[in-house]
């Protein structure tokens, strides 16, 4: 980014109104292109306060340094009054504000998962679990099996259900002694 290539002077002598020399500190981090980001950091600190601060610190940290400078630079231009600090302030409310929305949701997950109805645990052979007796350890089970659904076989017969009286019951579905009682 040295700017003796271009035969052009850095944007920080190009506003200085100076003569960029090849050995000058600002030219590798103000190009001639970005002029607006040494306006804003010499308004800001000042190229004196820039060039000792560049000149404080060892060479491998020197972009950094611009960078957080300019940053800090366009930030104080932009809000006089808080500068980055408002920004960052700004960034806080809202991880503040995400994080009680995180909560909320969170409390509505678990109030919905405590109304919801249990879901049955079904045992490996595919049968639910409908109860227990004993301990942990030597819990004994009870299963209820799902009905077979046989391919070659006719539905139940319609007094299976409920709704329908049972022939074998007499005729108004109730047991005792009547005409059709096995």
């Amino acid at each position: 980014m040295a700017s003796s290539s271009y035969n052009s002077p850095c944007a920080a002598c190009k506003f200085l109104r100076r003569k960029c020399v090849p050995e000058c500190i600002f030219a590798p981090y103000f190009p001639p292109e970005e002029p607006q980001k040494f306006a804003n950091v010499h308004k800001i600190f000042g190229a004196s306060n820039v060039a000792k601060h560049l000149n404080d610190i060892p060479p491998h940290q020197r972009d950094d340094a611009v960078c957080s400078l300019a940053y800090e630079a366009e930030a104080r231009v932009r809000d006089p009054v808080y500068g980055c600090v408002g920004a960052i302030s700004f960034l806080q409310t809202q991880i503040e504000k995400l994080q009680k929305e995180i909560e909320s949701v969170n409390a509505d997950l678990i109030r919905f998962a405590a109304m919801a109805p249990p879901t049955p645990r079904l045992h490996r052979s595919g049968r639910r679990m409908v109860g227990s007796i004993g301990s942990d350890s030597d819990e004994q089970m009870f299963y209820q099996t799902p009905p077979m659904q046989l391919p070659c076989c006719p539905p139940p017969p319609y007094w299976m259900g409920d709704d329908h009286p049972n022939p074998f019951r007499g005729g108004n579905g109730e047991g005792g002694g009547g005409e059709g009682n096995i």
